[in-house]
This record gives C-alpha cells, structure tokens and sequence, in this order.
C-alpha cells in the first residue's frame, strides 16, 4: 500500500478509516454472530474482529501505531452499544447516563491528546520500532504483543459495563465514590498530560526531568490516573450488581500491565536518555505517591 507518510492530514484519514472500518466490522459481526450469546461474549466477538481489521490496515500502511488509539476509542464505541441494547428493554437510568459521559469523556480526551502528539505514518512508535530487528516476525509480534494483548486488557477494562447498563439497581453512595474516582482519574490524567506537554515544549535539553506540579508526587501521575479511571469503573460496578466482583480482573490486570510492564519500560528508557534519572527514580515512587515523608525533587535534576 502505498501513502503520503509525510502528510499528517493523509495519515489521520487513515487511521480514522481503519477505526471506522473495525467499529463497522464489530457491528457486523455483532449482529450476525451474536445474538444468541451472552453480552460479554458478544462483546469480545466484535473487539476481537476490530482488532483485527485495524491489525490489517497496520499491516497494509506498515505502521503498528495505526493501533495505537484503539485503546481510546474501543470503550468510546462499546460503552454507547451497551446502553442502546439495554435501553431496548427500558429507560436508561441515571447511572448508565453519568458512565456513558465519564467513558466519553475520557475517551475524547486521551484520544485527542495522542492525535496532537503523533507524527504521522513516518513515525512509529518506539516501543514497536526497537522489534523491527526480529525481521519477518516482527508481524506475529506485533499482532500478539501489540494489537491482541492492549485490546484483550481494554476489554477486560469494560467488563464492568455490564453490570451498569444491565442492572436496575437504583443509585447508592458507592455511585458517589465511583463518580469521584472516575472523574478525579480523568482530571488527573488531563493536567498530567498537559504538564508533560508543556514541559517538552519548553525545554530543549532531552536529559531534562519534569518533576513539577503532579509529577513532583510520582514518576508518571499520568499512569496513575489512567489506573484509576479502570478502577473508577470498576466502583460503578459494584454499585450496579455487588455480584459482579468478578469485575475486578479487569482494573487488576491492567495494574499488572502498569505496575509490572509499562513503567519499568519507560523507566529504563528514560534512564539510558537522562544522567539524573536515577536519583530522580530514588526520590519520587513510580506509580503511587507515598503518604508520609515525601519530598519533592528539583526542577532539572
């Protein structure tokens, strides 16, 4: 296939294609294969066939970052597909209303925050391009590491829609605990980001630390608010059908995928690329901020 892989506008057009076509696909699949099953069957059958039309355009464009969005997007398209069939049965209730505008929310917001940061189709990202190397597996990798095992922990993530567009349990405290975790995760996240944004901006220098405002109380308050947003969810759940603990893999393996893979990888990186990132890792704890005796790092340590 080939692209303009200089043009952002002709890379965005493709990439919001290869989405469009996966949610069209789901749909299809959906309808034809899904009614007999149970919802989170259903649900896995159309993120499994998403997956893998946008695995295809990544293949076609040679780019696994065509993907990269799905981690947004997905819960934005099943969030609103989930409500519409209950809605078939009764009137949405005012929780599935105030879940529906966090998942939207949080989706538009973390969806636009990685379109202004990309690059286009010439640009990949580099925790991809460092497979490059395996040759003509690098595409096996790439289907199994970077496009089935994101979306099987998204979809795992929005188990715990189920539960909330399903249940009409009415609103409880625990609704009033789950709205302030979800909508603090997504504040955190937002001011997280735009910190990170200005910071890279504003300083020249790549062996620069941020470690101001949010990041002065951990390495990546990002992360933690993305972790809390998944947990946010998860409090809603509960909420719905206390019966639906089983909800809890969800936030819990994508903690693992946190805790265990994403940060130690960008720690390593961010060590080999700063001289002072080490202290900055003995200073500051990773994911969440210490209760007691914490002491915020120096500006460009």
């Amino acid at each position: 296939m080939v692209v303009a892989r200089s043009s952002r506008a002709a890379g965005f057009a493709w990439i919001v294609l290869a989405h469009l076509v996966a949610a069209a696909a789901a749909f299809v699949v959906v309808a034809r294969f899904g009614a007999a099953l149970p919802a989170w069957q259903a649900l896995a059958l159309g993120d499994g066939a998403a997956t893998f039309v946008v695995f295809a355009f990544s293949v076609g464009l040679d780019n696994s970052s065509v993907y990269d969005p799905y981690w947004s997007v997905a819960p934005m398209v099943m969030a609103p597909a989930l409500m519409t069939l209950d809605s078939a049965r009764r009137a949405p209730l005012a929780r599935e209303a105030v879940v529906l505008a966090l998942v939207l929310v949080w989706g538009a917001r973390l969806t636009y925050n990685w379109a202004r940061g990309w690059r286009g189709l010439g640009h990949e990202d580099w925790r991809y391009a460092e497979y490059r190397r395996v040759g003509r597996a690098y595409w096996i990798v790439s289907f199994f590491g970077f496009h089935l095992m994101p979306t099987i922990w998204v979809y795992l993530g929005c188990l715990s829609l189920l539960p909330v567009f399903s249940s009409p349990r009415p609103l409880s405290v625990l609704d009033g605990l789950a709205l302030l975790v979800t909508a603090g995760a997504i504040a955190t996240e937002a001011v997280a980001d735009e910190q990170l944004r200005a910071f890279r901006l504003a300083t020249p220098s790549p062996g620069r630390v941020l470690d101001t405002g949010l990041w002065a109380i951990c390495r990546h308050p990002n992360y933690l608010g993305e972790l809390s947003f998944w947990w946010g969810l998860y409090l809603f759940a509960l909420a719905a059908d206390p019966s639906t603990w089983w909800a809890i893999v969800g936030p819990a393996s994508i903690t693992l995928l946190f805790v265990f893979v994403s940060t130690p990888l960008l720690d390593r990186r961010s060590v080999a690329r700063r001289p002072g990132y080490e202290r900055h890792m003995a200073r500051l704890p990773a994911l969440f901020p210490r209760l007691s005796g914490h002491r915020a790092g120096r500006r460009g340590a």
